[in-house]
């Protein structure tokens, strides 16, 4: 009775040990949790209770900020938001256009404005209207000028003073014919100074700049500026172009704005959005500029969430996940707040799991090293190899970069160069990093010739609990050299398949990966004869001598 309850009770625990860890294991790959990411359960999570995108607008249109209002109308239509919200901010922004028709084309009231909309043709604009578009008239750029005069802004003189200065590169000079684009973007940022529409640092640096180049008699420095101003002029009315300003610290965001809506115009409405919800332009400019088109799905996808979600998102700068599977959302307020611990709880959680799964296999088989060796060991080594290949397979850039950036600042430059001389050309050097399938292939088949590894020392294991004299271990020692040289077949098999794969233009040409297998296979029958067989044959030789036995091993053997 006791016998069979003493054999039966490990079985038990093995099977308990088996599925805790696959329980285990799979309840830490659900967590929403990533090292380089933002799982889509956080983004939600994130948003939860906080303002959507409508009400964003609503919010705008209630300050009387028309046109901020409009761009996050049309956004919001992008991100798919609440159709009857929807509606409802357009019947709002329709009511607004209808009772003061005469600063729809400006995007709403401002102060500033007063003095300029009689003087400035509003007719026949019945819509948003570029701000420079008022501007490039002689007429308008007359009248703003005479304005202008009377600040008394340092800075408003020091800009209006860049009118007069003869040496442009990129702008024809504002003075001279064909300087009228030039002209009206210095009003324009002279008009935006004087309102106090810049943020405090970008004031400041835009005031040096002119500072600057009015010493020196130049316009190269701050020339730049003023393109990325232009740029942002055709496109933006009077408020959209201040309320986006208001939230920008540096000439250089005004860059990166400027040449995001030149290289996607047609997204600019969901990009000025997601800066009004993030209440701040500088993180959204370096999120979109980094991650590009995916990055700009990301930020949709944080816009249909909330704006909770999008501060999170910029605030972070790391991409959004996408999960394959289900997620343990019961966790996700939690992940907001302790990020870093949710992160170690499930890696932990893994490497534990294969743990279990692993020690309970090997419970299981009641297997027991010969060579003094640990089954403990032998399971946690490969629990940490399968978590690691596990980890590496489910962290989706962790291994690997997020894909280029459509979005980057690109120049093309013209290069003459003699391409027969090879003298000429300027030598890089290859590049050391590797893909994600290069990783978890090579991962792969060092997995594989752990297991291999295991095997034969539990095979080894086995023949030595045999009751058997030590003459008849050699010979099953002998009639084993097949598995112990199982490593070079799996080994050589392995790259015998990853080379015919890259051949068929199944996978990505790699041999790297490919020849890695060969490589695990040779160390892994190295350890296996020199650390283990050969030991054991020496100990099983010098029992057989002992007893005498060797001797009439031999002779039979001799006279076979």
């Amino acid at each position: 009775m006791s016998s069979t309850s003493s054999a039966s009770n490990p079985r038990w625990v093995a099977l308990a040990m088996v599925l805790g860890g696959l329980l285990l294991a799979a309840g830490a790959w659900m967590l929403p949790v990533n090292l380089l990411a933002l799982p889509s359960a956080l983004v939600r999570e994130a948003g939860r209770g906080t303002p959507t995108v409508v009400e964003v607008g609503q919010e705008l249109l209630a300050r009387e900020k028309l046109g901020p209002a409009t761009l996050v109308r049309d956004a919001a239509r992008v991100v798919e938001a609440d159709p009857t919200a929807v509606a409802a901010l357009e019947a709002a922004l329709a009511r607004e256009a209808e009772r003061q028709p005469e600063l729809v084309p400006w995007g709403g009231w401002d102060p500033f404005l007063e003095p300029l909309v009689d003087r400035t043709d509003t007719l026949g604009r019945p819509d948003s209207t570029p701000v420079l578009a008022f501007f490039v008239r002689r007429e308008a750029r007359a009248d703003l000028a005479g304005f202008l005069r009377n600040s008394r802004s340092a800075g408003v003189r020091a800009m209006l003073e860049l009118r007069l200065i003869d040496r442009a590169q990129q702008f024809v000079p504002a003075m001279r014919p064909g300087g009228q684009a030039l002209d009206a973007t210095i009003l324009l940022a002279a008009l935006l100074y004087q309102g106090e529409h810049l943020s405090d640092s970008l004031q400041r640096e835009v005031r040096d700049l002119a500072e600057r180049a009015a010493v020196a008699d130049d316009l190269t420095e701050i020339e730049p500026f003023f393109l990325d101003l232009l740029s942002l002029g055709k496109r933006l009315n009077w408020i959209q172009l201040t309320e986006l300003l208001r939230m920008v610290d540096s000439v250089q965001t005004v860059a990166e704005f400027a040449h995001l809506s030149r290289v996607a115009t047609e997204d600019l409405a969901s990009v000025y959005a997601a800066a009004m919800a993030a209440d701040a332009a500088d993180p959204v400019a370096t999120y979109l500029i980094r991650y590009g088109r995916q990055g700009l799905a990301d930020l949709r996808l944080a816009l249909a969430a909330g704006q909770g979600a999008v501060r999170q998102l910029v605030a972070r700068q790391v991409p959004v996940s996408r999960e394959a599977g289900p997620t343990l959302s019961a966790v996700a307020a939690f992940g907001l707040l302790h990020p870093h611990w949710l992160l170690a709880l499930k890696y932990l959680g893994m490497l534990v799991g294969a743990f279990l799964l692993f020690r309970g296999l090997d419970r299981a088989v009641a297997a027991r090293l010969a060579s003094g060796g640990s089954p403990h060991l032998s399971s946690g080594v490969l629990a940490v190899l399968t978590a690691g290949v596990v980890i590496a397979a489910t962290e989706p850039f962790l291994l690997r970069a997020a894909p280029p950036s459509e979005f980057q600042f690109t120049f093309a430059l013209p290069v003459l160069a003699d391409i027969t001389d090879t003298t000429s050309a300027e030598l890089t050097k290859p590049s050391t990093t590797m893909d994600t399938s290069t990783l978890l292939t090579i991962g792969l088949f060092a997995t594989l010739q752990v297991a291999m590894y295991l095997i034969c020392l539990l095979k080894i294991g086995e023949i030595s609990r045999l009751e058997v004299p030590a003459t008849v271990k050699l010979e099953l020692m002998k009639n084993e050299e097949n598995l112990f040289d199982g490593g070079l077949y799996v080994g050589i098999g392995g790259t015998a398949t990853a080379l015919v794969f890259q051949v068929l233009g199944l996978i990505e040409p790699n041999l790297l990966a490919a020849y890695s297998s060969n490589l695990f296979g040779i160390c892994c029958v190295a350890l296996v004869k020199i650390r283990h067989v050969r030991p054991y044959r020496c100990k099983l030789v010098l029992e057989a001598a002992k007893t005498g036995a060797l001797g009439a091993a031999g002779a039979v053997t001799v006279e076979d």
